[in-house]
């Protein structure tokens, strides 16, 4: 008998504010159709002044949990992953503790930019089967917008603000091997760390600094490394594209989502799009994306799901769930 994690739940927060392509035209040189062509975005959410990440992340925490039907008296682990924290520290994920009203357990953030919600989950994961915690919401959150460069139109296009977050829950399993949380595949390579970046930091700068980004460079490089890690995930368990029920992708770029399904041999008909709705909501849109499919009713108890992202640093990695 062996400990296994479950997601009992998931759940998703935008801010009110949307900022249509229109909007983004009347400020920088470009236009909805440009947009949409190159990326398919068609639209963000903004957070509003005084809004926090950890405002964020706590009511996409709340709705996961209120879906789950946990208490947040049964929750002993938080892993937030973020790449615009509240303040330099403490980890925004104790502010969301403390919003939540959680006095146990334990809370921390990860950064691994678009990639986070990933290696949060692989984090989490590792540690419920372990037994070190029993059940963790690990949520993805961001206000990315307040790191773009809105004179850059080939940065502030693409980004948007918003968090995701699903409940995970250990239990002493002796059943199929295919069920619950199953596999990650996680990888960095520092040595891109150049093409998307951002220009500041507490021991470089002392600034807060802007998203920086080689687009050419990062689409090749996105569409090569996440078809390798789900390459991995194929070889480990020996299964394909035909028997993965969803396909819930980091939703950077409409392009890049195409061109890994075509790839790994995915069926269009299997590939949960939310990118034109929210934009690039970094470490958020991959809990936003499953979120969506969960309460549109597509996926659906049983069904075998597949994720990936990529993101600066280089980061990026697969991971192979049921629901």
């Amino acid at each position: 008998m062996a400990r296994r994690s479950f997601i009992r739940g998931t759940g998703g927060y935008l801010p009110e504010k949307v900022l249509t392509n229109d909007d983004i035209s009347a400020m920088v040189d470009t236009s909805d159709e440009w947009i949409q062509e190159r990326t398919g975005i068609k639209r963000r959410h903004i957070a509003a002044e005084g809004e926090l990440t950890s405002d964020i992340a706590t009511a996409a925490a709340r709705s996961a949990l209120e879906a789950a039907g946990i208490p947040v008296s049964d929750v002993d682990l938080i892993v937030l992953a973020t790449t615009t924290p509240d303040q330099t520290f403490p980890a925004t994920a104790t502010a969301v503790q403390a919003k939540l009203g959680m006095t146990g357990g334990a809370a921390f953030d990860v950064q691994a930019v678009c990639s986070g919600f990933l290696f949060a989950l692989a984090t989490a994961d590792s540690m419920l089967r372990q037994g070190l915690f029993n059940t963790a919401l690990v949520i993805g959150a961001e206000t990315f917008t307040r790191i773009l460069d809105w004179s850059d139109r080939g940065t502030c296009v693409l980004f948007g603000d918003g968090g995701g977050a699903a409940v995970l829950q250990a239990e002493e399993w002796t059943g199929d091997d295919l069920a619950g949380v199953i596999t990650h595949h996680i990888r960095t390579d520092g040595t891109k760390s150049d093409l998307l970046y951002v220009d500041g930091g507490v021991s470089s700068t002392g600034t807060i600094g802007h998203v920086r980004m080689e687009g050419n460079r990062v689409f090749r490089h996105a569409v090569t490394n996440i078809s390798s890690a789900i390459q991995a995930i194929y070889d480990e368990t020996g299964l394909s594209g035909d028997d993965i029920d969803w396909f819930v992708p980091h939703q950077a770029n409409k392009r890049i989502l195409d061109g890994v399904a075509k790839k790994m041999n995915i069926a269009e008909e299997k590939v949960i799009v939310t990118v034109q709705e929210h934009a690039n909501t970094s470490a958020a849109s991959i809990p936003l994306a499953l979120n969506h499919a969960v309460r549109s009713g597509r996926a659906k108890p049983g069904d075998l799901i597949l994720s990936e992202a990529m993101g600066g640093g280089f980061s990026w990695g697969a991971s192979l769930f049921r629901l």
